[in-house]
């Protein structure tokens, strides 16, 4: 027989249990504001139940559930757990939110009033009328937290080379999980008592008729009165072969409908139905028995998975005291007897507890494994306190309140916190912000996205078998690799443009600073831009509506050599600056740039209207934020100089002060939409003009005097600038006018069949 403490013992690849392979998936009951099941389906801006990978419907059409990809790092798992509770509530009407707890508000008093989830697959309606008839509706109705857990393969593979008792890696994986299933199934009365949530049902989820527990409990959900089997399903964890038939048997004698109706705490896993493919070997467990948990707005703490992830690594470490089926059934009778304590009252199986938290303290010393001390003190804290576990912390505050109330209060608190950045992702605020708002809406379309490097902002996304690759929220293998050679190099965009009749500023190009400083002579008397060949963001470009002096112009050129080895000096054209967004040969939204401004109010000083201005949730830095704050540096002090003004100055009321003089966001501009307001003409200009670059997403930049007066020559606007990597959040949250979600459009772009969801 394996004795898997000493292999572990024997294992330096033990640590590596911190980077387990783990999921989760969150059941909730869409609520309304005020804590009543809502009335609504499921939101259609999630697009089709067919395949959605993130968020599903269970058994209502009001429960819905968030499932997280697999990761190997609790951090990871929180990252996407944040993600995606911003998707959904972002998602769902503005009048609901989630309930935080297992058990569900208040139900119907009809039973029938109760809306199973609306399916487009008609099996799996009929499932749910199955489990209705056979369960009825309102059992159905809790809800809970399922954790899909898989031992690291290096710490696997490890364990199975120092035996030699199995032959075969697939057999040893199976005796390895079955023994951490037996035993989970066995103490699993410990996670009761310290993740127990579940004290109290609201109206209507027991019938008058029916024997319900006659006190606030620790866990309805995980006692004999919540959602399981009949008595006469019986399933044996003795071996993977035993399992199987025991579900088969249940299916052929009707006990079950099929395999996953089988409501085990634990449940053996394999990438596909388990029975039905009549596979070999066990992939992962998924442990169905944690309530979730109120005070956490995700519904788990991060110590909580800590802690799971150590106690299924002590389920493998410890021994069995007794055969597979007796010991789990006391494990059940344990975990029942728990369940139905009183919450505020310490549990008779505390010492039992104690000694198993020792031991956890015992095996990671032997295993010389770091980091776990404080989740190990604090549920050795909860046992010997019992007003600190979760189902103390609620029983406590229904002292104070009624359930419902205390439910609806952490709801619309946990909506508030979510939804107070609108336009970040949350888990995902280090990502530049368009590549937020791109996860954010493919997430939500029900694409898969896998982060292939964070640093470089490069995204997978997949919907069915179609691979995309994304990089900074908007360049894709639809544009071929010379595009962004050429719009990188302003000078050859320019050639291409000029040759192709288009108009565009007209000016000189220099490689060496030198020559550049002593050309002056040359511009004198001219409005110039003088600007870095290849940069992004406005650095280093310096405007001068009127002829500059001679120290101003040296220290623009020299501004310009610090971003680029090349620098071109072009004549300025007059007018108001507009961003063209083009996708795919149409235009997709037009943004007005003002450059960094305040507008006077004839009482504060420039710098407090600055300090006002950049108050606002949209200014931010280092985009993350769709606006920029404005500084008062040396280019802005410059320019009100210009204007005979300081930071001290206070603007007359009403006057627009500007601050600089290019109108890039990324130096504090103001982002105006005003795609229905431009004529058809410059709409035109600009889609020939990326056409003739040879882009599919790009942002092209024009001067136009009078965006009102259709194109009739070539002084009617002036082409500047073509960026194959435009910002898509200015589009998405501009400063003033109607919001215009690009990112839906380059994945829709991308993936075309989404428009036939």
């Amino acid at each position: 027989m394996i004795i898997f403490s000493e292999l572990l013992q024997q294992t330096p690849s033990v640590s590596a249990i911190s980077h387990s392979r783990i999921g989760v998936e969150r059941e909730s009951q869409r609520v309304t504001l005020d804590g009543k099941l809502a009335g609504t389906d499921h939101p259609i801006v999630f697009g089709s139940r067919r395949f959605h990978p993130y968020i599903k419907t269970d058994f209502a059409e009001t429960q819905l559930e968030i499932v997280t990809p697999v990761v190997d790092t609790v951090n990871d798992l929180f990252h996407w757990l944040a993600a995606l509770h911003d998707v959904v509530y972002q998602s769902l009407p503005t009048n609901e939110m989630l309930w935080p707890l297992s058990m569900p508000p208040a139900l119907p008093s009809c039973e029938d009033q109760i809306s199973l989830a609306k399916l487009p697959d008609f099996k799996d309606v009929l499932y749910r009328r199955y489990l209705a008839k056979t369960y009825g509706r309102r059992k159905q109705m809790i809800s809970g937290l399922h954790f899909n857990f898989e031992l690291p393969a290096v710490l696997v593979e490890a364990l199975y080379r120092q035996q030699c008792e199995i032959k075969d890696l697939a057999c040893f994986k199976t005796t390895l999980y079955l023994k951490i299933a037996r035993n989970y199934l066995h103490y699993r009365w410990v996670i009761t008592y310290l993740f127990g949530a579940s004290p109290v049902a609201e109206r209507n989820y027991f019938k008058h008729h029916e024997e319900k527990p006659q006190k606030i409990v620790r866990s309805i959900r995980n006692s004999e009165f919540g959602y399981r089997n009949k008595e006469n399903v019986q399933v044996s964890f003795e071996s993977l072969k035993i399992y199987l038939s025991d579900i088969e048997s249940q299916i052929r004698k009707g006990n079950l409908l099929e395999e996953k109706e089988f409501y085990s705490s634990v449940r053996l896993r394999e990438s596909q139905n388990i029975v039905r493919c009549k596979q070999t070997k066990i992939d992962y467990l998924e442990l169905r028995n944690i309530d979730i948990n109120p005070f956490e707005r995700y519904g788990i703490s991060k110590n909580q998975i800590v802690f799971m992830e150590l106690f299924m690594l002590f389920m493998l470490w410890t021994d069995e005291k007794k055969n597979g089926d007796d010991w789990i059934a006391t494990g059940n009778q344990t975990n029942n007897e728990v369940a139905l304590e009183s919450p505020l009252a310490p549990t008779c199986y505390r010492t039992n507890g104690l000694k198993i938290i020792n031991l956890m303290k015992k095996m990671t010393k032997q295993l010389n494994l770091n980091g776990y001390e404080e989740v190990l003190q604090q549920s050795q804290d909860m046992l010997i306190d019992v007003t600190k576990t979760i189902g103390g912390r609620m029983t406590k505050g229904l002292m104070a309140t009624k359930q419902s109330d205390l439910a609806t209060a952490i709801g619309l608190k946990n909506r508030r916190v979510t939804m107070q950045v609108p336009y970040q992702l949350n888990g995902f605020v280090n990502m530049e912000l368009s590549t937020q708002i791109l996860m954010f809406d493919a997430i939500q379309k029900g694409i898969m996205v896998d982060m292939v490097d964070e640093n470089d902002q490069l995204l997978k996304l997949q919907l069915g078998h179609q691979i995309e690759y994304v990089k900074n929220g908007n360049m894709t293998s639809r544009d071929s690799y010379i595009v962004p050679l050429i719009m990188k190099n302003k000078t050859a965009t320019k050639r291409i443009l000029v040759t192709a009749g288009f108009n565009v500023p007209i000016g000189v190009e220099f490689v060496n600073a030198d020559t550049a400083l002593a050309a002056y002579s040359r511009f004198v008397g001219e409005p110039i831009v003088i600007k870095p060949q290849s940069a992004n963001y406005g650095r280093g470009v310096s405007v001068f509506q009127f002829s500059p002096s001679l120290a101003d112009y040296q220290q623009a050129i020299r501004r310009a050599f610090t971003e680029c080895s090349t620098v071109l000096v072009e004549n300025f054209f007059a007018g108001p600056e507009y961003r063209f967004l083009v996708i795919n040969d149409k235009i997709k939204a037009v943004l007005l740039r003002i450059p960094a401004n305040v507008i006077g109010d004839g009482h504060h000083t420039v710098k407090q209207l600055v300090a006002i201005k950049n108050k606002s949730t949209l200014r931010g830095l280092n985009d993350r934020t769709p606006l920029t704050k404005i500084s008062l540096g040396v280019v802005e002090q410059a320019m009100l100089k210009s204007q005979s003004l300081t930071v001290d100055s206070i603007p007359v009321v009403g006057k627009r002060t500007y601050l600089r003089k290019n109108s890039n966001i990324s130096s504090g501009g103001d982002s105006i939409d005003v795609t229905d307001q431009i004529d058809f003409t410059y709409k035109e200009k600009a889609v020939a003009a990326v056409k003739c670059l040879g882009a599919k997403i790009c942002g092209i930049d024009l001067i136009i005097p009078d965006r009102l007066v259709p194109v009739s020559s070539h002084e009617s606007y002036s082409i500047i600038e073509a960026n194959y990597n435009p910002m898509m959040d200015m589009h998405c949250y501009p400063y003033k006018g109607k919001k215009r979600r690009v990112t839906v459009d380059v994945l829709e772009f991308l993936f075309p069949q989404l428009t036939n969801l």
